[in-house]
């Protein structure tokens, strides 16, 4: 084999590492993604907003609820505008390097991505220093591992 394939293969095996490496894992109760709250209703209506079963779609191995055929038509079009940071897991959690559940209440939108909390008590720690605690858990995600 010459140096063109050596080269080719190393880079190959290198590039399924990295892209596995991605976490792709979504916090999901029975398959239902963030508790069955609509992703889209965060940046429309700026509250959480429960989504109901005749408005689903089946993305990143969850399956997602909206309030309505709207927001379902939207989500498609571009799940990772809408989808929560860090696949719903707690944002404070995750700069901990920890994944943990998040209430659907805890929430806020920074630079046009939602992210949630485990609670509103640890939205009120999160809000503290959010910025540092985003780059915290922007680092420690990609490696994270989560049992599912």
């Amino acid at each position: 084999m010459n140096l063109k394939k050596y080269v080719f293969v190393f880079l190959t095996l290198l590039y399924t590492n990295i892209v596995s490496a991605q976490n792709t894992a979504v916090f999901a109760t029975d398959g239902v993604a963030i508790r069955g709250y609509d992703a889209v209703a965060y940046f429309t209506d700026n509250q959480a907003v429960k989504g109901v079963e005749a408005f689903s779609y089946q993305w990143n191995n969850a399956r997602w609820l909206f309030k309505n055929n709207d927001h379902l038509l939207q989500f498609i079009a571009n799940p990772e505008k809408y989808a929560p940071q860090y696949g719903g897991y707690c944002a404070y959690g995750l700069s901990e390097n920890h994944a943990s559940p998040t209430s659907p209440e805890a929430f806020t939108i920074v630079d046009d991505k939602l992210y949630l909390n485990y609670s509103l008590k640890v939205k009120q720690l999160w809000l503290k220093d959010q910025q540092e605690r985003i780059q915290k858990a922007n680092a420690f995600w990609p490696g994270l591992k989560i049992n599912q």
